[in-house]
């Protein structure tokens, strides 16, 4: 995904600096609105390695001048060349070959790699000081070039995936045209899937640099095996129906009667392979067999690209976006809700990314509709779509994670969306926004407590109230109050009442991280129920947390780290204290 930075009326340069700076060592593609001089300033610091840097492009606010300044060969020129046909300017490509021969020999175009990069810039010095090239095997970028070719030039550009090492100077093109179909009984070991993988290559005697992916049946999207190949390899895994790959029975070499009652199709690994590499594709080498693990080679007549080709096994991002503001949303979770083709959740949660839902399919739910949400989200995932399920906070603490793993529990979703793969990343909790504002209330054990009794029966939390008050934790009360719920916050104050102080601090918290913010420290005995409500956090200290002034005059809440008690509170100073955390 390109990131567009542009830099509006009243920004700092700080900010919009920080913002690239991070974008670029994220190895994030840049389009910049900006001059060229500026952002050249900004990025110098970072700069190291060319072959590993991203595209960067400078646009003038007009779009009159559009220049490829970083990662050229990596994107940056067909960007820029993209970007100058849109606003009718002129893409400023500098880069020799490019501009002497309309192509970029140390980056091929997608479909294509290249074996010895490393020796690229020589072979195109040699052509720009006017050295011949012959051609051997065939490829349209190269065919379509300026590059002058002779049959006896001295220089050697190959496009063939057979197995042998470069020449002197030769450049060595890959066509990723090759498929290995895959597969595996339920748990198969990786060591063997992989063993297999590499036995087929050789016997085909092709380079894996010619592999544009893994494909196998999407009950095996999830099997642990097979993407252990594919990451082996570098390149994408894609899964087919049952009765897609049942239509390549015609094109079997060993069709089995014996899988067809166990999957519904008469071969996985031959079926798959024929199935990604479209009707012109052929077997280069039938299926293999290890212990658990069966393998095919497919090869195409042109370069596979993955993404026309089945479905991904689909991902699931379920992430924590904190209390609102992006300063308290974690890089992590901004570089997953970047990747994702879709966003779901609440609709005040997905307004709350700001310009990270541009581009980005919204599916918005109300409030409520907790668990629909959620079997959207994943049922979406299964279809081969990479997804974001938005939730405040911590996605893992009174939100949306816990429904992930309920539903699978339960086993009615599809079997697409029960083999997604899912990534949980962790957000700002209201208890920790609250704690951060209020000074350092949960320096000491502390636990959580919803008050809410729509999941959980009220004997229950009321148990739990006393039992946290008897062990003396600091308590973050969640969904304290609602319209018709008012009493639990009551009875959780007149029950912590009898077991500490009421001078002990309790923190209220509103709208952390939003316009309206509200963080107030009340003693406990002041505690009123009609001073709170469903936005707000409270937080209890314990008998051992105390409150104290700055010099400049606001007032802090604290729990000490170690079992320090103030005077007469019954334990002695130091009982039971380990090494402190520090």
């Amino acid at each position: 995904m390109v990131e567009a930075v542009g830099r509006r009326a009243g920004d700092g340069e700080t900010g919009v600096g920080d913002r690239l700076r991070v974008l670029f060592a994220e190895g994030r593609p840049i389009v910049a609105l900006m001059a060229s001089g500026a952002l050249i300033r900004i990025l110098a610091p970072l700069l190291a390695d060319k072959r590993t840097e991203p595209p960067v492009v400078a646009v003038a606010e007009d779009g009159s001048a559009v220049v490829p300044l970083l990662g050229g060969h990596h994107g940056a020129n067909d960007l820029a060349r993209t970007i100058a046909a849109k606003t009718q300017g002129f893409a400023a490509v500098t880069t020799a070959g490019d501009v002497a021969f309309g192509v970029a020999l140390d980056a091929p175009p997608a479909g294509y790699c290249l074996e010895n990069p490393q020796y690229a810039k020589a072979v195109m010095a040699a052509l720009l000081a006017g050295e011949d090239a012959t051609i051997s095997g065939s490829a349209p970028w190269i065919d379509a070039s300026a590059i002058p070719v002779s049959a006896d030039g001295a220089l050697r550009l190959t496009v063939s995936s057979a197995a042998r090492p470069a020449q002197p100077n030769e450049l060595l093109y890959r066509p990723q045209s090759l498929v290995l179909g895959l597969g595996a009984e339920r748990g198969a070991p990786a060591d063997e899937a992989i063993a297999l993988a590499a036995r087929v290559l050789a016997e085909a005697g092709v380079s894996p640099l010619s592999l544009a992916a893994v494909a196998s049946l999407d009950v095996k999207a999830d099997e642990a095996a097979l993407h252990a190949v594919a990451n082996h390899f570098g390149v994408p895994m894609r899964v087919f129906s049952a009765a897609r790959l049942e239509a390549e029975t015609p094109r079997l070499e060993q069709p089995s009667d014996v899988v067809f009652a166990e999957v519904g199709c008469h071969g996985v690994a031959e079926g798959a392979a024929l199935a990604a590499t479209g009707p012109g594709g052929r077997l280069r080498i039938a299926k293999r067999k290890a212990a658990r693990v069966t393998a095919a080679l497919g090869e195409a007549a042109a370069p596979v690209d993955p993404e026309t080709i089945g479905r991904a096994r689909g991902k699931l991002f379920v992430v924590g976006i904190g209390p609102g503001s992006e300063a308290w949303r974690s890089p992590e979770v901004s570089r997953m809700v970047a990747r994702a083709s879709d966003l779901v959740g609440y609709s005040l949660y997905l307004d709350l990314l700001g310009p990270l839902v541009s581009g980005k399919t919204r599916h918005d739910f109300d409030l409520g509709q907790e668990e629909a949400r959620v079997r959207h989200a994943m049922e979406l995932a299964g279809t081969g779509r990479t997804v974001a399920l938005v939730c405040s906070g911590d996605a893992g603490i009174y939100a949306m994670a816990t429904l992930v793993y309920e539903l699978i529990d339960r086993g009615d979703l599809s079997d697409a969306a029960r083999r997604i793969e899912i990534v949980n990343a962790p957000g700002i909790s209201a208890l920790q926004a609250a704690a951060a504002r209020a000074g350092a209330p949960l320096g000491h054990d502390f636990c959580t407590i919803s008050l809410s009794d729509l999941l959980t029966p009220l004997d229950d939390i009321q148990r739990r109230v006393r039992a946290a008050a008897e062990g003396d934790f600091v308590i973050a009360f969640y969904n304290p109050v609602s319209k018709k719920r008012r009493t639990q916050l009551a009875f959780a104050r007149d029950t912590l009442l009898q077991h500490r102080p009421a001078d002990t601090p309790v923190i209220l918290a509103a709208n952390l991280g939003r316009a309206g913010e509200n963080v107030r420290i009340v003693p406990l005995e002041k505690l009123e129920v009609e001073d709170v409500d469903m936005l707000t956090v409270v937080i209890v200290g314990s008998s051992n947390s105390r409150t104290v002034r700055t010099g400049d005059g606001r007032c802090w809440a604290y729990t000490p780290r170690g079992y320090a008690r103030k005077p007469g509170s019954g334990i002695d100073r130091g009982e039971g204290v380990g090494t402190p955390e520090t």
